[in-house]
């Protein structure tokens, strides 16, 4: 019998999962993991390496797989095998930290945020993504319509069913607004599995659409003027168990910890996204009227705002308090899950370390609120924001940002002379 093999993966700076299979559960139960390249960490979402790196040709790391971050991959064809799949930190080859994991990178996010303030955070991600068929055309049926639902049935039934056997905890997969359009969203989870799960559930995607000669695409648009494919972010604070998010009596019900958490965000809100929602096409998407993230506000039940406070459902007695959060709106798939919510634990610490408030939570269309900050009108004038914000430059390691921004640099020359719609269509073929 053949030794089954795993799968060791990361998500590397433009959200593409890379690795390296070993035999199992040699390769879990050693501790060493595989190895890796430094320079893989500079690879553009197209595939060739950022020119302009710390890396070269130099150095070696190790893939170190989590045994807590794992999925099984149900087999391709009926006499073939399931595959064990695995993230991993990459590390030095001693087997300490290496500086720009992006992995390590919400590590330590999540534990300044434990240590300064005894705060945790529960996140759940809400993605959307198109299908077609593998000869291109299109899958049909209404805008939120029971005919698109039947017409993917086999799909669905079996994504839900692999992530229900990974205890990935679906919470709804629903036909969206766009042509092909869906939606699957998890239900909430400590940070660091929610991220973990949104790298993989990713994956499990791509990989049960080929399963059904269907194509599975990411991309924030697919056309300049079509529907765009976000990732929301949901959050709530907890300590020692128990939510700290709401507040009856206050503004947006926000309590004192989550408006200073939430006012951070905002604070840094131009550099972020930059952050958040990196491509060439993202900043199409992220417009007024779009229904993605219009403004740099925190407004009650508005999809158009930066920060949304979701709705508190009363319909039968539930404890509000647990469910009550608020979403993130400015991120999509072109960007790496960790370095997202690391990114906005950072500035919800920031937020409570200087005690900022909001000035006003909005309850009223975009366009009727006053003092509503624009958000940046394109990828560049996001990067130029996150140049100059020194603060959000001191959470990462100097060698990761310069990395990213170099692959930033690489694929806007990349795709400078395409039209909007071609470089849509570029995102589309590899996300």
């Amino acid at each position: 019998m053949n030794q089954p093999w795993a799968f060791i993966a990361t998500c590397d700076l433009v959200g593409h999962v890379r690795g390296r299979g070993g035999p199992f559960p040699k390769v879990i139960e050693s501790g060493e993991g595989v190895g890796w390249v430094p320079a893989d960490l500079a690879i553009s979402a197209f595939g060739a390496i950022a020119p302009e790196n710390a890396f070269g040709a130099l150095g070696d790391l190790r893939l170190v797989p989590d045994a807590q971050a794992t999925a099984i991959f149900p087999a391709t064809h009926p006499d073939g095998a399931s595959t064990r799949f695995y993230l991993a930190h990459q590390r030095n080859i001693d087997g300490s930290p290496w500086a720009s994991c992006p992995r390590t990178f919400l590590d330590n996010a999540i534990e300044i945020l434990d240590r300064d303030f005894d705060i945790q955070v529960m996140v759940s991600f809400e993605h959307e993504f198109a299908l077609s068929r593998a000869d291109g055309s299109a899958i049909g049926g209404l805008p939120f319509g029971f005919d698109a639902y039947r017409n993917v049935d086999q799909f669905s039934q079996d994504l839900l069913a692999t992530l229900n056997d990974n205890g990935f905890d679906p919470e709804t997969f629903l036909p969206e607004y766009g042509s092909g359009q869906f939606e699957v969203t998890l239900g909430p989870a400590p940070a660091k599995i929610a991220a973990d799960r949104a790298i993989i559930l990713r994956e499990i995607v791509r990989d049960t659409a080929k399963r059904f000669d269907l194509v599975a695409t990411f991309a924030p648009l697919l056309g300049p003027n079509l529907v765009g494919n976000g990732v929301h972010v949901h959050i709530s604070l907890w300590r020692n168990g128990s939510p700290i998010t709401y507040a009856q009596s206050r503004p947006g019900n926000l309590s004192v910890e989550a408006e200073a958490a939430c006012a951070g965000i905002l604070e840094h809100a131009r550099a972020i996204v930059a952050l958040t929602a990196p491509s060439q096409i993202s900043f199409l998407r992220l417009q007024p009227h779009r229904w993605s993230a219009g403004g740099i506000c925190v407004a009650k039940q508005n999809r158009e705002a930066l920060l949304r406070i979701c709705p508190q459902v009363t319909i039968k007695s539930s404890d509000v308090t647990k469910a009550f959060n608020f979403e993130y709106r400015a991120a999509d798939a072109t960007a790496n899950p960790w370095i997202v919510l690391g990114t906005l634990i950072y500035a919800m610490h920031e937020g409570l370390s200087s005690k900022l408030s909001i000035p006003h939570v909005i309850d009223e269309e975009l366009e009727q609120a006053a003092n509503v900050v624009a958000m940046p009108s394109s990828l560049e004038e996001a990067l130029a924001a996150l140049d100059s914000d020194e603060t959000v430059k001191s959470w990462f390691d100097p060698v990761l940002l310069q990395t990213f921004i170099s692959i930033r640099a690489s694929e806007e020359q990349e795709l400078h002379s395409l039209t909007p719609e071609e470089r849509c269509a570029r995102y589309a073929s590899v996300y």
